[in-house]
């Protein structure tokens, strides 16, 4: 112990120009958003990398079950394509409604973290393969979370499960409107707040992706009703929402590119700008 004493003594003024660097550098990245992006990016990089090795392993444990769940969608796909009106036509639209196969980017989930309150993704695709932020992510059985920042090769996404998430939804069969937030407690069950009091619902009821978002499309699923408050202060109903998906176990996802996204934008700021 005298030792390590000894040797603070001997090199304070080293040590306090380490710390003082470290503070200086701290500082700097956290009031200038541009090294702060450009950090976050690099982060992406090398993170990304270590999750990729460590998923390939991961994965090649788990193929029985990932093969599994190849068989049930493939099975799903025959049953539509066997009931069309006419099955030797090519469909010119994927199962993603509405969405064109070139406005998708078929990615990989190599980590998710879904045991804190701000949760995160990290995916396999990044700016070379066209991913930028605030791109819509989702999978077979509904949404995922929304593009946050991109390095070349990788992606992190703002996951559903984050309590900082708030996503235009809606009520299936009334088109009633809500936001859909997470609480935070339960990684399966998540709120759709402000559903006006007179829409009719009941436990069991679809919840999909409402109209009014440039982010996700229109009707992706999303969960069911599973229970239904009111909110005594704001006399609105507050849903819980079972998800169709299964956070916790996340493989392939659809990152979509809406092609309409920037211009909706743009004009919606020129209005802002009058």
């Amino acid at each position: 112990m005298q030792q390590i004493f000894n040797f603070i003594f001997k090199n304070s003024n080293r040590l306090l120009f380490l710390l003082l660097l470290l503070v200086s550098f701290f500082l700097t990245i956290q009031s200038h958003s541009f090294h702060k992006s450009r950090i976050i990016s690099s982060a992406n990089f090398l993170t990304g990398g270590v999750y990729e090795k460590i998923n390939n392993v991961s994965e090649y444990l788990s193929l029985r079950t990932q093969n599994d769940a190849l068989a049930l969608e493939n099975a799903k796909l025959k049953s539509m394509l066997f009931n069309s009106k006419d099955t030797a036509s090519i469909p010119k639209m994927d199962s993603i409604k509405g969405v064109r196969l070139t406005n998708i980017i078929v990615s990989k989930v190599i980590h998710n973290s879904f045991n804190a309150h701000e949760n995160y993704l990290t995916v396999n695709s990044g700016t070379l393969q066209g991913v930028k932020p605030d791109m819509g992510v989702i999978n077979s059985l509904g949404i995922v979370g929304i593009i946050d920042n991109t390095s070349a090769s990788y992606a992190t996404v703002a996951s559903i499960l984050n309590v900082k998430s708030q996503i235009n939804a809606k009520i299936k069969k009334s088109n009633h409107f809500g936001s859909l937030i997470w609480n935070g407690k339960n990684t399966g069950i998540v709120q759709l707040i402000d559903v006006p009091r007179l829409a009719a619902i009941r436990k069991g009821d679809t919840i999909v992706t409402g109209g009014q978002s440039v982010i996700f499309p229109e009707n992706i699923n999303i969960g069911t009703i599973k229970k239904i408050y009111v909110d005594n202060q704001t006399n609105y109903y507050t849903l819980d929402i079972k998800l169709f998906n299964d956070m916790t176990n996340l493989g392939h996802v659809y990152i979509i590119k809406s092609k309409d996204r920037e211009e909706i934008i743009n004009l919606e700021k020129e209005k802002k700008d009058e």
